[in-house]
């Protein structure tokens, strides 16, 4: 039983997956989309749950700091609506506020990460941060 964290924004979806006994998140792929085509990388998206016996989604919510939802939150909620119908399979999320903030202070405190290879890889790294916490708080109880 495996869960997709996935850390959705306009132009990319940051794609991790937990391993089987949801102990641990590792970063996949980013998936590039276009909101303005209707493109949002299911097709990609499909073979990934596939390949990894998904059972359970879980969608980063990127709330205001106020705890309201926003125009990108709506988004995220609308993505998780259409993939819950698409794979019917379970979508929970995972307050995501500051995540892709730490992500790229990670990128750049520990690895000192240059701007170009961040942009390549801040997305799969928030989704990993959104699944971990996730698997470390309410998702233990799934296992």
């Amino acid at each position: 039983m495996r869960v997709m964290g996935l850390d959705v924004g306009s132009r990319t979806v940051g794609v991790a997956v937990s391993d089987p006994m949801g102990w641990t998140a590792q970063g996949i792929e980013i998936i590039r989309i276009n909101e303005d085509e209707n493109d949002f990388g299911y097709d990609r998206l499909g073979e990934l749950v596939k390949e990894y016996e998904v059972t359970r989604f879980v969608v980063g919510l990127p709330k205001n700091m106020n705890n309201t939802i926003g125009p990108r939150a709506e988004a995220s909620l609308a993505y998780g609506k259409a993939i819950e119908e698409r794979f019917d399979l379970p979508v929970d999320y995972q307050d995501e506020r500051l995540t892709t903030v730490q992500a790229e202070r990670m990128l750049v405190e520990q690895a000192n990460t240059s701007r170009a290879k961040r942009k390549k890889v801040i997305d799969k790294l928030a989704a990993v941060m959104i699944l971990q916490n996730y698997l470390d708080g309410a998702g233990k109880q799934l296992f």
